[in-house]
């Protein structure tokens, strides 16, 4: 399968993995670039000198192209980037932050650059910055959202008539049919997320992995808007973040309750009571833990059976 999104990165589908944070290590990003999609590291959950030690790994058990996302908030960042420059990463995925900050160093240094963007302004903004593609990501994605609350379907369309660069689909997209539809819609790829989160090859603890195939429509909620919108699944923190919304709470005091670390606790330590557990509204299809070929050859095959229907 040809089109401009596996043309720009090299590779064999359309299918870009999310670099998530605790979840998209160097198994992870190696597994689906060598399956026929493009791997991420996520560097948002990662010290540089760990993010440069997955990197190195991966060059070692892939030689498909892989590239690295990096939430531009990231306190170490600067370091992140001459990392990335030092150990000859081809490809980066920005978010969080102004697009014209990093995309024309990283350009200069031949890297292609592609930036997640919550609404039509921003894709407008980000093409203007240079960036060679967009990820629209909608309010049905795990982790944290835009503040638009605007939905994959109704974002693709939009941003598609107003930009001249490669659109790829994000959020609510974990099937064939779900690739089909985004491109039906516009869209030149698709990048997903708790899909490849319940795989054998994701870095998320099993307790994490366990709860993802459980969740069921209506299990997952979008809250902390004030601090930054995240969607979670409803867990014992997430009865604490309600609660406390019933007292009229001050950016401070919901800061106080969140503390520090509270994702890595939950998806990355395992605890389902007191950690942050990131997951998109998708996973209610998500039924079984496999390993990433063989959710990729499923999707792609799903993808196909249903084109030729048409």
């Amino acid at each position: 399968m040809q089109n401009k999104i596996t043309q720009l990165f090299n590779i064999e589908y359309p299918v870009i993995q999310g670099g998530m944070i605790w979840v998209s290590g160097w198994k992870l990003a190696s597994a689906v670039s060598n399956a026929g999609g493009l791997g991420l590291i996520g560097a948002g959950s990662m010290y540089p000198d760990v993010l440069r030690e997955h990197i190195q790994k991966c060059k070692k058990a892939t030689d498909k192209p892989f590239g690295v996302n990096v939430p531009m908030l990231y306190p170490d960042i600067e370091k992140i980037m001459d990392i990335i420059i030092e150990e000859g990463v081809k490809i980066v995925f920005t978010s969080a932050g102004n697009p014209k900050t990093w995309t024309s160093f990283l350009k200069e240094k031949g890297i292609t650059v592609v930036h997640v963007v919550s609404s039509v302004k921003f894709a407008l903004k980000a093409e203007a910055a240079g960036v060679d593609a967009v990820v629209c990501e909608g309010f049905e994605a795990g982790g944290h959202n835009g503040r638009e609350e605007s939905t994959t379907f109704t974002l693709i369309p939009m941003v598609k008539d107003q930009v001249k660069i490669p659109v790829i689909a994000a959020g609510g997209i974990g099937s064939g049919r779900g690739m089909l539809a985004a491109i039906v819609l516009g869209a030149d790829g698709v990048q997903i997320g708790s899909r490849f989160a319940a795989t054998l090859e994701s870095s998320a603890h099993d307790n994490f992995k366990d709860t993802i195939v459980k969740v069921k429509d209506g299990d997952t909620y979008v809250t902390l808007k004030e601090l930054a919108p995240v969607r979670l699944v409803k867990n014992k923190f997430f009865n604490d973040v309600q609660a406390l919304y019933k007292q009229n709470p001050t950016t401070e005091d919901l800061k106080g309750l969140l503390g520090r670390a509270r994702a890595k606790k939950g998806m990355f330590e395992g605890d389902l009571e007191e950690g942050e557990l990131e997951i998109g509204q998708i996973a209610g299809i998500i039924h079984e833990i496999k390993p990433v070929k063989q959710v990729l050859d499923e999707i792609m095959e799903e993808y196909n059976l249903v084109k030729s229907t048409f």
